[in-house]
Formats: C-alpha cells, sequence, structure tokens
C-alpha cells in the first residue's frame, strides 16, 4: 500500500503533517491540527484500525470486548475529559479489581476489607487498619528496588502473597531487580474503599473506544491508511508532508542504532462463554505464580452490554510482540537517553507518545501530552511569525 501512497501523490496531495501511529497521541494530534490549523493530515498505522491498544470489537456473539486487554478510562483532568468529550458520550464506571489469593477473592489494592478477610483480623477504624499495617511493615534502610519498597511498606508476607509472584509473570525479573518505580504507586488503603482507582472523571465511552477514535478523525482535511508499514517509505516522508509525528518505537525510527530498547508483551486468549456471567468484577488478578496467566477480564462489566453470553480475556506476559511496557531498569534508562538525544537533533520530526519517550502513561497522560504538544507547536508558530524576517516578508 506504501508503493501506492508515494506514487499516487501529486503535489497538490502534498500534507502538512505526516503522524505515524493512530493511537490517541496521533489521533488527538491529527484531529487538533486539521480542525485547530487547517492543516491537512494524513495518519498511518501498521495496524488495519484506529485506536491504538484501546481498539475495541465486537465478537461473534455481538459482544463489545478490548482486543489488547481492557483499557479503563479514568482521569483529573478537566481539560482531557473536556477535549474528549466532544466526540464520546460517557457510561460512569468505577473499575474494581480482585486478587485470588489463598482461596479467596479480596479487593486490591489492599484495603481493611483485604486484611479483615485474609487475616481475620476484624479492623474496624482507619486508625486500627494504619496500626496493622504499620506492624506488619518491615522498614528497608536503602530502598532501590521494587522489591524494597513493598517489603517496607507492608512486610515479607503481604509482598509474597500480591506483588512478588505476579511482578515476576508481568515482567519476566524478580521485583529485587527492577527500578523501585514500578511498585512505588502501588497504593494500600486504611479504609474500605475498594475502587482501583480514586480520579474525579471515572467513565467508559458510551459507544466504544473505536467510535470515540473514528469521530475524532471524521474531518475532511484528515486522511487515514491503515495497514501501512511506515519502515518501508520512512526515507520519502517528507516528500509527504512538510512534518513527520513520530508515536512508534523510537529506537525503530533510528534503526536500533544503539541496540533494541527492551519491553514486555501480553498475549491474549479472548474466549464467548455460553453463560451470562463470568466473575463478580470486571478484572481478576492471579498473583500466584502457578498459575500462568495474570488476570481475567470480563467486558460486560466495563460496558454495561446486556447479553445472555460472555466475553472473557486471559492475559499471559511474554517477552516476544508488540512493546507495551517499557522494562523500568537503569541500564534501559540509559539506552533510552541515547536515543532521545538523537530525537532532539531531528528537527523536522515530532516524538511524541508511550513508544516514542518509552514510558508507560496512562490515556489520559497521552490526551495532555498529545495536546501539550499542539500548544507547544503554536508557541513555536508564533515564535517565528514574529521574526524580523518573517514580518519582512509580509
Amino acid at each position: 500500500m506504501s508503493g501506492i501512497l508515494l506514487a499516487s501523490d501529486a503535489p497538490a496531495k502534498r500534507y502538512d503533517y505526516l503522524i505515524v501511529g493512530a493511537g490517541f497521541a496521533g489521533s488527538v494530534l491529527a484531529e487538533r491540527l486539521a480542525s485547530q490549523h487547517g492543516a491537512r493530515v494524513l495518519i498511518i498505522d501498521r495496524r488495519n484500525h484506529v485506536g491504538g491498544n484501546a481498539y475495541d470489537e465486537t465478537d461473534d456473539a455481538g459482544i463489545l470486548y478490548h482486543k489488547y486487554g481492557p483499557h479503563i478510562f479514568h482521569t483529573n483532568s478537566e481539560q482531557v475529559v473536556d477535549y474528549l468529550s466532544q466526540f464520546t458520550q460517557w457510561r460512569p464506571y468505577e473499575h474494581r479489581v480482585l486478587a485470588c489469593v489463598r482461596g479467596q477473592m479480596v479487593p486490591i489494592p489492599i484495603n481493611r476489607t483485604t486484611l479483615n478477610m485474609l487475616f481475620d483480623a476484624n479492623l474496624r477504624t482507619d486508625e486500627e487498619a494504619a496500626e496493622y499495617l504499620a506492624s506488619r511493615a518491615e522498614p528497608v534502610e536503602n530502598i532501590e528496588t521494587s522489591e524494597d519498597v513493598v517489603i517496607n511498606a507492608v512486610g515479607e508476607e503481604l509482598y509474597r502473597l500480591f506483588f512478588r509472584g505476579y511482578t515476576r509473570k508481568q515482567w519476566g525479573l524478580d521485583p529485587s531487580e527492577l527500578d523501585k518505580q514500578v511498585t512505588s504507586r502501588i497504593p494500600t488503603r486504611t479504609n474500605a474503599d475498594d475502587r482501583y482507582f480514586s480520579d474525579t472523571f471515572q467513565a467508559m465511552p458510551r459507544d466504544g473506544y473505536t467510535a470515540m477514535f473514528e469521530r475524532m478523525l471524521d474531518h475532511p482535511l484528515i486522511e487515514k491508511r491503515l495497514g501501512v508499514d511506515f519502515a518501508e517509505f520512512k526515507d520519502k516522508a517528507h516528500e509527504i508532508a512538510d512534518h513527520l509525528i513520530y508515536t512508534g518505537p523510537i529506537d525503530e525510527y533510528f534503526d536500533f542504532r544503539f541496540g533494541k530498547l527492551p519491553y514486555r508483551s501480553l498475549k491474549f486468549d479472548h474466549q464467548t462463554l455460553d453463560q451470562e456471567w463470568f466473575q463478580p468484577v470486571a478484572v481478576v488478578n492471579y498473583p500466584n505464580e502457578d498459575v500462568p496467566f495474570t488476570r481475567i477480564s470480563e467486558y460486560k462489566h466495563l460496558t454495561g452490554q446486556t447479553h445472555e453470553r460472555t466475553s472473557i480475556t486471559y492475559e499471559y506476559p511474554s517477552a516476544e510482540g508488540d512493546p507495551y511496557y517499557p522494562i523500568p531498569r537503569p541500564e534501559n534508562q540509559e539506552l533510552f537517553k541515547q536515543y532521545e538525544a538523537l530525537a532532539d537533533e531531528t528537527d523536522d520530526v515530532t516524538f511524541v507518545g508511550r513508544l516514542a519517550t518509552y514510558r508507560y502513561y496512562n490515556m489520559d497522560q497521552i490526551v495532555g501530552q498529545a495536546l501539550a504538544t499542539v500548544r507547544r507547536m503554536d508557541e513555536k508558530r508564533e515564535i517565528e511569525r514574529s521574526k524580523p524576517e518573517a514580518v519582512e516578508a509580509a
């Protein structure tokens, strides 16, 4: 398809922007540049659909499911909500997760209910729960790894029950080998709040993510080309557009000059079952290493869809496959910095998004990053316009 793209493009078909990747970062930028700047935008993706990893579709039974695992929207940013609300209505949804531990389904993050269920602790107040957690904590003098963070906060037993096995499966590494940031944001609670997130806005796109992306990109100045691999015509990209916005893997853009950036990937086993419900909440985690998958997701909890059957997904972390999670180790960050330096020297390309910045972001953070990128581009344009030579030319 890339050959057709180049061969048929006369000068009149030239675009202002070529955007690589039709996930959140690329789609938001395409919409803003077309609607606010009047720019002609070509957006491409090597997959045959928009939406990136947030893409959803219906299975053979007509049940909406998330092809790349559950994506739960939550944010504290009014700006992000206001922006996305142009393209979707919302279904209020507060995410709850259970963990299968010692044969019980207990709430996570660990809260007062979790402690009472596992240890018959009979904790009745926040203060009692705080004292109980403090009594289990095992202070670590120099906190350097994920293992240190968790043991310091909740002690060895809870670390082994909830974190060690899950982390080993998720990352393919022991927590003692992972940077402390992996678990530094995992909360524990002394109350009985069993919501997974505490953001002020928690909801799902009413018609699904794909419908939201399709509306976002439904603009006369935006052209979509799907199933197109940018690598096939990267060298001629600037014959197509004045400026390139790249949301793919940064190491791939620079032909892996310094080596590949390590990622963890995921494999999904989607199943449609002849029963109305499979589990009590959308996601159940399985921290035990004896279980090969990390979690099971059931999508009707997220979407509110009514159906006599149900769709579930078993999730298996993998070393091979599409890049999902940058592996947070110091040597990987050093490798990324080498690529980042190259990106900083590449004036005619803007690098945006989690793959281009080798960092995991929530969906709302990516939207915010894309909106901020547009603002910076606006500021740069204003500076260019105010230069003496630009004023004289006008």
